[in-house]
């Protein structure tokens, strides 16, 4: 009788993610995304440039449509989605890594390795960034009722000079935190991931926050660099973002490579 010998499938390399990065790790992400911008500077300066003219155009819409009441939800809702805005970004740090060539047009049209799995991210997040949107103007309701919006040249005195102003602050800036956290932990590597690795959304935004939970200390780090340089961009009428965005963008490639080795 012959013996057929057991056929044993080839072992693959598991995924190795890691764990308990010091906090200090992201002050190195941020100066590996410097060198990325300005190794051919143009390219990531053009990106921030179009970033800054889109966001231009979006507060002056507001404007114009008489929507100002929801002028702070939305520039907190651009770090929601910013993740998704910064796609060519990480194509370029990619290519940067290889030694690849990379223009401009790489960076804007860009061909991730899971397909339209981006595209259904930034579709979520861009529903998440309408919920809070919504919310927000569900809690000044709930402080203010329904008295119109007093507009921008009145709004500071009437929160932080009431009572009633003060604690809607607190509850705004509690639940906006929530909305803030949770698509941070789902988004930051998930993009990144989604684009240098072939995988299903779900997937990518569930280990994008697993990876954040097992980072914390450095991500808590992260995150508050990132939210100073973004209010750091808005103290110049954004434009700063003309280099902060690309310079987010650039370091959060070397976050996503730093834990998913």
């Amino acid at each position: 009788m012959t013996t057929i010998p057991a056929v044993i499938p080839p072992l693959q390399r598991p995924s190795v993610f890691a764990r308990h990065l010091p906090w200090q790790t992201a002050f190195g992400w941020l100066a590996a995304g410097w060198r990325d911008l300005t190794t051919r500077p143009a390219a990531s300066v053009s990106y921030g440039a179009a970033v800054f003219v889109i966001s231009l155009g979006i507060v002056y819409g507001l404007f114009a449509l008489g929507w100002d009441y929801i002028l702070f939800p939305v520039l907190s809702g651009f770090m929601v989605v910013g993740p998704v805005l910064a796609t060519g970004l990480y194509e370029k740090s990619r290519r940067l890594a290889k030694g690849e060539p990379f223009s401009l047009a790489s960076m804007v049209f860009v061909r991730a390795n899971s397909g339209g799995q981006i595209l259904f991210v930034g579709v979520l997040l861009c529903l998440l960034m309408m919920v809070w949107m919504r919310a927000a103007v569900i809690i000044y309701a709930l402080f203010f009722g329904v008295r119109p919006f007093p507009g921008l040249d009145h709004v500071a005195a009437m929160l932080f000079t009431t009572p009633v102003g003060w604690a809607m602050l607190v509850v705004g800036a509690l639940v906006g935190g929530l909305f803030a956290a949770f698509s941070f932990a789902i988004s930051v590597f998930a993009i990144p991931m989604l684009l240098n690795e072939r995988l299903d959304a779900f997937t990518a935004m569930g280990t994008s926050m697993a990876l954040v939970w097992n980072n914390l200390p450095v991500m808590l780090t992260w995150g508050a660099v990132v939210l100073g340089l973004f209010l750091a961009s808005l103290a110049t009428g954004m434009l700063g973002l003309i280099l902060v965005f690309p310079l987010l963008g650039h370091a959060t490639w070397h976050a996503y490579k730093a834990v998913r080795q």
